[in-house]
């Protein structure tokens, strides 16, 4: 059976107040006519499909619409992620069932089950992004005994991998969905810190031996990961912020059989806007404008600063979207762009450094607490 792994959409984000929806649907459409052209039987969307657990209506018609037309090509189904609202997508479950759009809102620990086009039996287990204040209650979803709770998370998001994975057998093709952070993963740029740190992470050998292949989202960065079976990230399709690793976008494209190892093709991808930044005094940006093509940019402009300096730059740099000033003499240039660019977490982690505050649980909370506000 070949299926198609993609995550990470993040439909309705914007950079720096720029709408971005063109570019989102533009490789949306790359990926269904990926799948179509390789003729992809099964396709996994491991979560974050939107940027807000309230999306706008244009965000949902994207997204809505993209899932539609993967639906034509194969069987479609989705895992939601920190991003995501469990209980939105939950209210769309059955109007995309009709379509063979299988959502998985929830912690679930029975397998899907079908049979691929070749008669092959298909295990499929789920697991939707759990925050920490909720894995407890997911536990007991499972009938987990006590003494398995455990008092740390990736024991409990441990066992409740082992759980789901129960019924794989020997003859059947084994897969995992999921929305998770594993140790010693590398992040892609644009990633909640608050949610991929320590406290949230699982080891890669909570996976058993006998899966296929396991499929993740929420790292934007496209990477293997070690463990006892095929253990992949697939990435954003779209570089998502500045802080980004500017590496290629992809989806993986998974063959797979009873009692073989997988085989992943890597399929780049190409819409959407790069993002670049450019450093220089005005005179030697003057020289490299016009040379930029349609690239979201982050200008840092190491002249003095003057009035004007940033209507200047707009001038020769229609697409900046941010102009930071940096003194000559400026001797951490670097602190400066990230102070302007983080994510309100990433500003608190910031917040807690300069005060020698070590706090997990506190940088969790607060998470938490702007999640609801937002």
């Amino acid at each position: 059976m070949r299926l198609l792994h993609t995550a990470d959409w993040h439909v309705g984000r914007s950079l720096q107040g720029r709408n971005r929806l063109d570019e989102q649907q533009a490789v949306l459409a790359e990926i269904a006519s990926i799948a179509r052209e390789q003729e992809a039987e099964l396709i996994l969307i491991t979560g974050d499909l939107f940027d807000s657990a309230s999306p706008s209506p244009e965000a949902e018609s994207v997204v809505y619409g993209a899932l539609l037309e993967l639906s034509k090509i194969g069987k479609v189904v989705v895992t939601p992620g920190n991003h995501d609202s469990d209980r939105r997508l939950q209210a769309v479950t059955a109007v995309f069932g009709l379509a063979d759009v299988t959502i998985r809102p929830f912690v679930d620990p029975r397998p899907l089950r079908f049979d691929s086009k070749d008669g092959e039996p298909v295990m499929l287990a789920t697991l939707p992004w759990i925050s920490q204040r909720y894995i407890v209650k997911a536990a007991q979803l499972m009938d987990l005994d006590a003494f398995e709770l455990g008092s740390e998370f990736k024991d409990r998001v441990g066992h409740m991998i082992e759980r789901v994975c129960e019924p794989f057998s020997k003859d059947s093709i084994n897969l995992f969905a999921g929305h998770l952070s594993l140790f010693n993963a590398t992040l892609g740029g644009g990633e909640r810190t608050a949610q991929t740190i320590f406290e949230y992470c699982v080891d890669a050998t909570a996976f058993p031996g006998s899966a296929h292949y396991v499929a993740l989202g929420h790292i934007h960065k496209a990477q293997k990961m070690p463990g006892p079976c095929p253990i992949h990230y697939c990435g954003a399709p779209l570089h998502l912020d500045f802080s980004d690793d500017e590496g290629p976008r992809q989806v993986n494209l998974v063959d797979v059989r009873p009692g073989l190892p997988a085989e992943v093709q890597e399929i780049e991808l190409t819409s959407g806007r790069r993002l670049r930044t450019i450093t220089g005094t005005l005179k030697q940006l003057e020289k490299v404008a016009g040379s930029c093509g349609d690239d979201h940019l982050r200008v840092v402009v190491t002249s003095k600063a003057h009035t004007g300096l940033g209507d200047e730059i707009r001038e020769l740099f229609p697409n900046a979207v941010k102009v930071i000033a940096a003194a000559p003499d400026e001797t951490r240039p670097s602190e400066t762009l990230d102070r302007q660019t983080l994510s309100p977490q990433d500003l608190f982690i910031r917040y807690l450094d300069e005060r020698d505050i070590e706090d997990p649980a506190l940088v969790s909370l607060f998470s938490e607490l702007y999640e609801e506000c937002v």
